[in-house]
C-alpha cells in the first residue's frame, strides 16, 4: 500500500528543524506592502479553489503547494507554476519564508496540520469542519492562543455583509419573537459502492502521509478520493460537510455567538437505499436545545424522488432554504448569499442580497497584516464551536439504537416541530422507493452537555459517549495533549 515509516513524533521533528520555542521567533515580520507568502496544503478540488481565491487577493503569492498525491500536485503546479511542491507538509512547516498556510486536507488532518503550522510560526486558514472531533478542536484554539497566531475558519458566510443587515432587521422586531429555528441541508449524493476486497490506494499517493492521524483501516468504497467523507475514520458525513456552514450562520445570526454549545442534543436517521460502504447517515434529523430558542435540523442526501435530478425541499415552507427562522409574526428563509422575510401567509416583505462571503480570503490576509484576531470574521474559537455542534449531532446518531418512527417521536413527544420532521421521513423515503421497516430508524440518546468543559454530564457521560469526543491517533501523527 505504498506505506512509508512514520516520523517518530512531532517533538523529534521540531528538534530536527530547530524551531524556536515560540512561534513569534519563527515568523517573519511583514512590512505594510510586503508580499504574504502562502502555502496551500491539500490541493484537491476545494484546496485548489481556495488557493486560487487567495491568489486574487492583492499582495498574496501562492509560494508552496502540498499534497500526498502527485497527481494533485501536478495539477496545482499548472495553476501555480512558480510554487514549490512537496508531498510532505512537514517540509512546508520547515520553510521559514512561508507566512501562512491554507489547510484543505481531509477532515482528519485539519487540526494536526494547523497546530504544526502554529508551532512553526505560520498563520492558518483551515477548512471546515475545523476539527475531526471536539477535543482536538479545542487543542487548535489553545495552539492559536499560545503561539499568537491568526487562525481563520473556512466558513466564508461570516464575511457576507448581508448578515449584518439581516441581524439589524431581526432586531427591529418586525417578525416578532422567535419560536424555533429550522436548519436544512438537501443535497443529492450517490452511493459510494461496496467492494468485496479492500481498495489499494493509487500508486501516486503517499498513503502514510495521506492517513496521518487516521487509523489504517481497510477501504471498501470504490473511489479513494473525496468519498472518505462518508467513513468515520476520516470524515464526518454530510452534517460535518455542510453543517458547519449552516450551524455557523445559526450561531452568528440567531444567537450572535452568545450560545457556544447547545445544552442538549438528539439525533437520528439512517443510511437508506444504497447498501454501500458508507457509515454516515444520508438521512439525518437533529434537535438542539440551546436554552434560548430550540433548533431542528434535517439533512437529506436522497433526491426529491427516485430518478429525479433535484434535491428535496422543506415541506412545511416548500423551500430549499437552509436557515428558516420561525417567528410569531412571520418567518425568515435564506441560505448562502441572501434570503427573504415573509409574513404569516408567506408573502415576501423584505429581501436580502449578499455575496456569499467573497471577501473571506481578503479578510484573513488583512488580519495577517494587522496581527489583530479581532479583525477576523471567523476567528477560530467561534468556528470550533460551530464545528462542535456537528460533532455532537454525529455522536448522538452513532450512539443510537435501532428503532422505528414511534421511538423517534417519543424522544420529544411534546415538541411539535420534532414530530413534524419525523412524520416527514416516510414520505421522503417512499418517494425514493425505500420501504421503511421496524428497526430501520436509528434513534440516538438525548445527550446533556457541560458547555464550559465541552463534555457530557449526568447519564450522558457514558464511556462510549466520552470516547467519541476524541479519537485514537497513529504513532507519529497524534494531536498533542499539550500544544
Amino acid at each position: 500500500m505504498n506505506r512509508q515509516p512514520a516520523f517518530t513524533s512531532r517533538r523529534t521533528f521540531l528538534r530536527h528543524t530547530a524551531l524556536a520555542a515560540t512561534a513569534l521567533s519563527a515568523s517573519r515580520v511583514l512590512g505594510a506592502n510586503e508580499t504574504v507568502r502562502v502555502a496551500a496544503i491539500g490541493v484537491g478540488g476545494q484546496g485548489t479553489g481556495n488557493a486560487k481565491r487567495f491568489a486574487k487577493v492583492p499582495g498574496v503569492e501562492i509560494a508552496y503547494v502540498c499534497d500526498p498525491d502527485t497527481v494533485a500536485l501536478d495539477r496545482a503546479k499548472q495553476a501555480f507554476p512558480n510554487a514549490k511542491t512537496t508531498q510532505d507538509l512537514r517540509h512546508v512547516m520547515d520553510d521559514k519564508s512561508i507566512d501562512a498556510v491554507i489547510v484543505s486536507t481531509g477532515n482528519h488532518w485539519h487540526v494536526l496540520a494547523s497546530i504544526w503550522a502554529c508551532q512553526a510560526g505560520k498563520d492558518v486558514y483551515v477548512e471546515k469542519p475545523i476539527s475531526h472531533n471536539i477535543w482536538e478542536g479545542r487543542q487548535l484554539v489553545a495552539a492559536a492562543r499560545k503561539y499568537n497566531r491568526i487562525v481563520q475558519g473556512g466558513t466564508q458566510q461570516r464575511s457576507d455583509p448581508f448578515h449584518d443587515e439581516l441581524k439589524a432587521y431581526l432586531d427591529t422586531g418586525a417578525l416578532g419573537k422567535m419560536k424555533y429555528v429550522r436548519c436544512n441541508h438537501y443535497g443529492m449524493r450517490a452511493t459510494i459502492g461496496k467492494r468485496d476486497t479492500p481498495l489499494t490506494p493509487p500508486t501516486t499517493v503517499d498513503y502514510n502521509l495521506w492517513l496521518g492521524p487516521a487509523q489504517d483501516e481497510p477501504i471498501l468504497r470504490e473511489k479513494f478520493h473525496y468519498d472518505w467523507h462518508w467513513n468515520w475514520n476520516t470524515g464526518n458525513g454530510e452534517l460535518g460537510n455542510w453543517g458547519p456552514h449552516i450551524l455557523d450562520d445559526l450561531r452568528n445570526v440567531v444567537f450572535r455567538d452568545k450560545v457556544t454549545l447547545p445544552k442538549r442534543v438528539l439525533a437520528g436517521g439512517g443510511r437508506y437505499g444504497w447498501n454501500d460502504a458508507g457509515e454516515t447517515p444520508n438521512t439525518h434529523f437533529l434537535y438542539y436545545d440551546t436554552g434560548v430558542v430550540p433548533v431542528i435540523m434535517d439533512v437529506h442526501n436522497l433526491p426529491r424522488q427516485k430518478g429525479m435530478k433535484a434535491p428535496d425541499v422543506y415541506l412545511r415552507r416548500r423551500t430549499s432554504a437552509f436557515l428558516v427562522i420561525e417567528c410569531e409574526g412571520g418567518y425568515y428563509a435564506g441560505g448562502r448569499g441572501g434570503g427573504s422575510a415573509h409574513d404569516p401567509e408567506g408573502k415576501v416583505i423584505q429581501k436580502f442580497k449578499g455575496d456569499g462571503g467573497s471577501t473571506h480570503a481578503a479578510n484573513f490576509i488583512s488580519a495577517v497584516r494587522s496581527r489583530k484576531t479581532s479583525d477576523l470574521k471567523a476567528e477560530i474559537e467561534q468556528i470550533h464551536f460551530s464545528s462542535a455542534w456537528c460533532h455532537l449531532g454525529n455522536i448522538s446518531y452513532r450512539l443510537g439504537q435501532s428503532g422505528d418512527l414511534d421511538l423517534a417521536k417519543s424522544r420529544l413527544k411534546d415538541f411539535q416541530p420534532w414530530q413534524e420532521v419525523i412524520e416527514d421521513l416516510p414520505a421522503h423515503l417512499k418517494a425514493n422507493e425505500v420501504t421503511l421497516k421496524d428497526g430501520d430508524v436509528r434513534v440516538g440518546p438525548i445527550l446533556e452537555i457541560d458547555t464550559e468543559k465541552e463534555t457530557f454530564i449526568g447519564e450522558s457521560a457514558t464511556p462510549e459517549a466520552l470516547a467519541l469526543l476524541k479519537r485514537e491517533y497513529r504513532e507519529g501523527f497524534a494531536v498533542p495533549e499539550s500544544v
